[in-house]
This record gives structure tokens, sequence and C-alpha cells, in this order.
């Protein structure tokens, strides 16, 4: 395929190229797009205001995530001392046990919007590992950085969950034994 010669027809200048970095390109865009969306709930609920305050910080490092390849490197490590320090902060919120079993995702927004963001740095992730297999660099503070902002986003979802006072259900895969036993135990101390 080839781009037409009428420039609304035409989303992004790359669109057509097979690399994954164009891949990579539109998932940390989606990335983008879905931490705006939260950050517009949170900006919304007074209960938010410094979970809105550390998205809106957090929200441009998706977009300079997103040149820090083509273009360049715009992630510095201050940038991950920064979101290590907004973990540990929401992690004391609700404490480590929280964080211990996989749930299933529940709640109202902006978590859905946070659970999407999630899912889209884990697919940035990926893209990342098969744009190295095409002979490219990758800087190592860019899947650092995603895999942060996809731990922070689950993590915000337990603190704004915690805060509501909704509990997500805690799920007992059939396939892995992983959280089989902290879900059984969690089932005999309830009986």
């Amino acid at each position: 395929m080839k781009p037409g010669k009428n420039r609304a027809e035409l989303c992004y200048s790359f669109i057509y190229d097979t690399s994954w970095l164009t891949d990579y390109e539109a998932v940390t865009d989606e990335l983008c797009t879905h931490l705006g969306m939260a950050v517009s709930v949170a900006l919304a609920d007074s209960t938010l205001s410094d979970i809105a305050h550390d998205l809106e910080h957090m929200q441009p490092l998706a977009f300079h995530a997103n040149g820090s390849l083509r273009g360049k490197m715009a992630i510095e490590e201050s940038d991950l001392v920064w979101l290590h320090e907004r973990y540990a902060h929401y992690r004391d919120e609700v404490g480590i046990e929280r964080l211990k079993n996989f749930v299933l995702p529940r709640g109202t927004a902006p978590i859905p919007h946070l659970h999407f963001a999630r899912a889209a740095a884990k697919q940035a992730i990926r893209c990342l590992v098969r744009v190295e297999t095409e002979g490219r660099d990758i800087p190592p503070p860019l899947p650092r950085l995603l895999n942060l902002m996809c731990n922070f986003c689950f993590l915000l979802t337990v603190v704004i969950n915690h805060r509501r006072g909704v509990v997500e259900p805690v799920f007992v895969s059939k396939s892995y034994r992983y959280g089989t036993q902290k879900a059984e135990k969690a089932e005999t101390a309830d009986e």
C-alpha cells in the first residue's frame, strides 16, 4: 500500500511502514490517549486530585517514549526516579498485600481507562521486543519506563477502588498455579 496524494487521507507519515517501530509508535499514541481519558475523569473527582496530578505528569512521558526511537531519546533517569517515588507512595497507601494476587479488572471510571493504559504499555513493550529483533538498539530506559507505567496504572486502579470501598475479585487461574494457594488460604480462613 502507498499513501495517496490527499494529505487528509494520511493519518500518520509512517502508517504504511512495515517496521514494528511504527506499531510501537501507534501503541504509545494509544497509551497516551488512555492516560488522557483517565486524567479527565480524575480531574472531575476531588478524591482523586493527587492521582490526577500524577497522571498529568505521566501522560507526556508516553509521547516522549513514542518519539525516543525514531527521534532523540527523551526519557531521562529523573523520569524513572519520579515514577518510582509515586509508585512507592501509592503502594504504601494500600499496602503490599493488596498487590499480591491477580484480580478481575473492575470499577468505574477512571479504572477502565487505566486498565486500557496498562494493556497498551504491555503492547508497547512487546513492540520494542520486535523492534529489537529488526536490528535496532533499544535504549534501556524505554522498557523500564513502560514496565513501570504498566505497573503504576494497575496500582492506581487498586488505590482508587480502595478509596471507593471496592474490592476486586481475586482471579484463580485454572491454567497456572500462581495465586491458587493464596486464594485457597483465603477461602479456608473465611470458613
